[in-house]
């Protein structure tokens, strides 16, 4: 039970911190893809520019492993850009719109469900590429 304490207080911070610079704003995201406002790409682009960062000097600890890129990232990651754009709101930060009480938030949380629901059944039917991830 400490375990769960633990990750919804990180939790709770972590909402806390992207509501307050904006983040979970849907305007501040229609900016951002709009190109009206860098602030946001800066931050993505400090984001990862400090995660390169602390990986490479993490290397040493971190095993490596052999992945290959399947034929459905492109096409996922467009996907997932273009519900991205649409929503306001990647899967995180639609728990922080729930959490201000964003009724639409309810739809968003439906659509991520959905579209897992059916990549899983298109991909079993379609392709054959595995979905394992991190070496699974």
């Amino acid at each position: 039970m400490s375990e769960h304490i633990k990750y919804a207080i990180v939790g709770l911070l972590f909402g806390a911190i992207i509501t307050s610079i904006g983040f979970g704003d849907y305007n501040e995201l229609y900016k951002m893809f709009t190109l009206v406002d860098e602030r946001m790409w800066l931050s993505f682009a400090g984001g990862v520019l400090l995660t390169m960062v602390v990986l490479w000097l993490l290397r040493k600890r971190i095993p490596a492993q052999d992945k290959i890129i399947q034929p459905g990232t492109l096409p996922g990651s467009m996907m997932f850009g273009f519900g991205w754009a649409i929503s306001g709101a990647c899967p995180a930060i639609v728990f922080v719109h729930l959490g201000g009480g964003s009724v639409a938030a309810i739809a968003t949380v439906f659509g991520i469900i959905f579209g897992v629901w059916l990549y899983r059944y298109v991909h079993a039917k379609l392709f054959r590429w595995d979905t394992g991830s991190c070496g699974v």
